[in-house]
């Protein structure tokens, strides 16, 4: 009997692991080979998987959504915050219309290598687009923080980055 009890303990825990790991059923699978489900929600919620921002971020000109995180420590005027919330609102918006264009296009090089109907010219013109469609996400993520930037006092990006790097 006492045998069986570190079983049934093992037994428990592999159960409750298995359990804690469901999907998130609010998330949606990827219908695209060549993207994770991961890659897949990111696009489609205008997330940033790929680190777009960072050379901004590195140079101090923050991401308008970080800014707005901490604008009462950063004691945003109400003009700063009604320009800087324009911003992210707007970056949002860019970055779900050109994740769904990414994944569209995605969608139409596997439907043409699967179906076996594409030539030179069709692989040239899907990948050019899907180079377009990653650099005019990264161009609307780096105006972003350019714009940004130029709305902070070099105070306030100093505080802002002291404020991140206690998180």
């Amino acid at each position: 009997m006492l045998k069986s009890i570190p079983v049934l303990i093992t037994c428990l825990l592999f159960y409750c692991k298995v359990n804690a790991q469901q999907a998130d059923s609010t998330l949606k699978r990827s219908t695209v080979k060549s993207l994770t489900d991961k890659q897949y929600n990111a696009l489609l919620k205008g997330e940033d998987l790929y680190g777009m921002p960072v050379v901004a971020e590195l140079n101090h000109f923050p991401m308008p959504d970080k800014v707005i995180k901490y604008k009462k420590e950063l004691d945003l005027s109400p003009a700063q915050i009604t320009k800087i919330g324009a911003i992210a609102t707007e970056l949002h918006r860019k970055r779900v219309e050109m994740g769904t264009f990414i994944i569209t296009n995605e969608e139409t090089l596997d439907k043409l290598f699967r179906k076996q109907r594409l030539n030179n010219g069709d692989v040239i013109f899907y990948a050019t687009r899907s180079g377009l469609y990653y650099g005019e996400l990264r161009n609307a993520i780096l105006q972003a923080c350019l714009s940004t930037g130029d709305l902070l006092a070099p105070q306030q990006i100093k505080k802002l980055e002291t404020l991140q790097n206690r998180n």
